[in-house]
């Protein structure tokens, strides 16, 4: 069997545990979250599940990058699918002693958290171990898949666990797909060791000479950055789709919403691993992410479970062109001595604006754009003749908003001379 092939066969093992444990973790996501919005109807209190779930990641990730770097990667990834695992039982032993409060909640989804910031840039790492370079299409396209599960399959099963059993199931059943994580990187690690040095540097040496590496790099700086603002209006909608949905309709329907919704990312996902895209990444970005803009703007437009449905299958449709153009765009002008370390910095600048989204969406909604879609609100009688008034039209009117200013920002990267010589010169660059 060719070289390429035995290390494309060990990359898809692992792959397939970190899709069931992506898929558990979008089980437990679903859940928690519209069993905080049932009991508390607080858009606020809900998007606080997914801050805590994302703070420590964005903050530890820098350190995470290092230790990728440092040690052996596939150890880095069992370790985080480990930890998490402590994160959910600690919530399930307050919900199981009749104790849970919102607190308890939050506090374990902070330490899933913690552990994932470890896991995930020694998983990015490690496919410039498993695979080749012109394998790195295929393998980004599998790894969109893999993540795309828990907006595909997770609602769905979901929804129609939550409508049978208690919540704890859902939890049980999160921690069985972190084992067997952990059980296929275990099962790798006999088949091929990593080689691994042990650099003399300080962390904190590292993590600058990372910074100091991108912002030489012009053209991957200018991307982040950009990326950076179209994260805030990503994150504004993994927010408050949910709220907006179940102003409208029950969980069971929102999880079935979701998982066809969804299937867009499984079908582009697919044909990219399949064929991959060939050349002309920026153009690809820029295409794909201003369609994205538009669908987002329609997902808000209309206050009805299909409409919302098809414009948010077709949003999901683009995300992977979007993904995997930018991680090849990345990848293919960072040495793979530095990728541990510079993945995790590039990650931490372009997600502020998750942290920023996170952050202030529930207090856009909860304070600002619902109460002016209500029927006697500020703009019922302008805007609401349109869209409609009442629970999650000012969701909807932020979605629209929300969505152009996404088409703009893919119109702008398609236009910037230093992001399109990322395509010309990668293999020089990376040198640097």
């Amino acid at each position: 069997m060719d070289t390429r092939d035995k290390s494309l066969r060990r990359f898809l093992v692992i792959w397939i545990g970190q899709l069931l444990s992506a898929t558990g973790s979008g089980l437990t996501a679903f859940a928690l979250g519209v069993y905080v919005f049932s009991q508390t109807q607080s858009v606020m209190s809900y998007s606080l599940i997914i801050l805590f779930n994302f703070l420590p990641t964005f903050l530890l990730l820098p350190l995470g990058g290092v230790l990728a770097d440092r040690f052996d990667r596939r150890k880095m990834m069992m370790i985080g699918d480990a930890g998490a695992i402590a994160g959910l039982l600690f919530i399930l032993f307050f919900m199981w002693s009749g104790r849970i409060a919102l607190w308890h909640i939050y506090v374990g989804v902070a330490m899933s958290a913690v552990s994932a910031a470890m896991q995930s840039p020694a998983y990015k790492a490690a496919v410039s171990d498993l695979v080749a370079e012109e394998q790195y299409s295929q393998a980004s396209g599998l790894i969109q898949l893999a993540g795309s599960a828990q907006y595909l399959l997770s609602p769905m099963i979901a929804g129609f666990l939550l409508s049978r059993f208690e919540i704890e199931l859902v939890l049980l059943i999160d921690i069985a797909t972190f084992l067997i994580a952990v059980a296929t990187v275990l099962l790798m690690m006999k088949q091929a060791a990593t080689d691994k040095k042990q650099e003399s540097q300080t962390f904190s040496r590292e993590m600058a000479d990372s910074f100091r590496y991108i912002f030489l790099q012009k053209g991957i700086l200018l991307l982040v950055l950009l990326t950076s603002m179209v994260c805030f209006y990503i994150g504004l909608l993994q927010t408050l789709f949910t709220p907006m949905m179940l102003s409208l309709t029950d969980a069971k329907t929102l999880g079935i919403a979701l998982s066809i919704a969804a299937s867009g990312m499984l079908v582009s996902s697919l044909l990219i691993g399949i064929f991959g895209m060939g050349k002309g990444k920026v153009f690809i970005l820029s295409a794909s992410l201003t369609l994205a803009g538009g669908f987002y703007a329609l997902i808000g437009l209309y206050p009805a479970v299909v409409v919302i449905s098809v414009f948010t299958f077709l949003f999901f449709i683009t995300l992977p062109f979007v993904n995997t153009s930018l991680e090849v765009l990345i990848r293919t002008n960072v040495s793979n001595e530095r990728q541990g370390r510079v993945w995790s910095v590039i990650t931490a600048i372009s997600q502020v604006g998750f942290i920023v989204a996170f952050g202030s969406a529930g207090f856009l909604a909860d304070h600002l754009f619902n109460p002016l879609l209500y029927p006697d609100g500020g703009l019922s009688q302008t805007v609401g003749r349109i869209i409609g008034t009442g629970p999650g039209r000012g969701i909807g009117f932020l979605f629209i908003l929300a969505g152009v200013f996404v088409s703009i920002l893919g119109l702008v990267i398609g236009r910037v001379a230093k992001i399109r010589e990322l395509e010309k010169q990668p293999a020089a660059i990376s040198k640097a």
